[in-house]
């Protein structure tokens, strides 16, 4: 059986604004590329879809984020058109505590236009994952069965407070709403992996992403992944990487079990969207 590979944290190139760090470091990074040429074809949405499938990617989760402070805005209206007309990219929905005042009714605006899950920026939206104005739109969440996905640990860009992506936090929301599915994106990155780990292992409905993480060092930030094999997904960082099917290739490589690395790379992610567990004839 072939089973799928899912990225699950990709960013368009295309953002309404972007904040000056962010796009220096993106242009830095391609920077072998012409960059007019560069974004305007990865805002093809018909493109993208080739540019995963050529790189071995059968499935590709599409974020939309509303952080002006620090990273810049890519509105959810533009994410649910760049995905509407390939199958093959799956739209998640960002809310900023900030900017809306009743975010269950937000989320629930979301949904039923068509978005499969959320992402929280709080390193970047400058709030704790625990507070409890937010309580009302998790218990949606998990009334709807909708994945969230959350920032944690460190980064690089201008404006970002660190404080905000311990993991910890979200143990209160693990207890508090015990069937809402969290995702700890970057695996607690730099300070907090064990944290990370320890959550994943603790809660039967934390997940761990792994996105923005050199995949040869896993095993070195993660000893005993294999232990949380059925809980971990494989996530690009994408525009913020350059060799998509080499990071993929080098999780392959990983000294765990070939079914460790099945899930990884997309089992468990078609579990949590709900999509078809083989991708024969595809």
């Amino acid at each position: 059986m072939n089973t799928p590979v899912i990225d699950f944290h990709i960013h368009p190139i295309y953002y309404e604004y972007y904040g000056e760090s962010t796009l220096d470091w993106i242009k830095k990074l391609h920077a072998g590329k012409n960059w007019e040429e560069f974004f305007e074809a990865y805002c093809d949405p018909k493109y993208f879809a080739k540019y995963l499938k050529e790189n071995n990617v059968d499935y590709g989760v599409v974020m939309a984020e509303l952080c002006p402070a620090v990273t810049g805005m890519c509105s959810n209206e533009y994410v649910l058109k760049f995905c509407e007309e390939e199958d093959s990219l799956i739209p998640f929905a960002s809310i900023n505590p900030y900017l809306v005042s009743d975010k269950r009714r937000e989320l629930q605006r979301l949904v039923e236009a068509g978005f499969r899950g959320l992402k929280m920026y709080p390193t970047y939206q400058h709030f704790y994952p625990n507070e409890p104005s937010l309580y009302p739109m998790y218990a949606r969440a998990e009334e709807l069965q909708l994945p969230v996905m959350f920032h944690t640990g460190s980064s690089i860009f201008k404006g970002s407070r660190l404080k905000y992506g311990d993991p910890l936090y979200l143990d209160d929301v693990a207890v508090d709403f015990p069937g809402m599915k969290i995702i700890l994106v970057h695996g607690g990155r730099g300070f907090w992996y064990d944290r990370a780990f320890f959550l994943t292992r603790l809660h039967a409905n934390v997940y761990m992403e792994v996105a923005g993480l050199p995949p040869q060092k896993l095993m070195e930030y993660f000893p005993e992944m294999e232990r949380i094999a059925d809980k971990v997904l494989f996530g690009s960082d994408w525009p913020g990487l350059t060799d998509l099917r080499g990071n993929i290739e080098i999780i392959r490589q990983l000294p765990l079990s070939e079914e460790a690395k099945r899930k990884i790379l997309g089992v468990n992610a078609a579990m949590l969207l709900n999509l078809p567990l083989s991708t024969a004839g595809k």
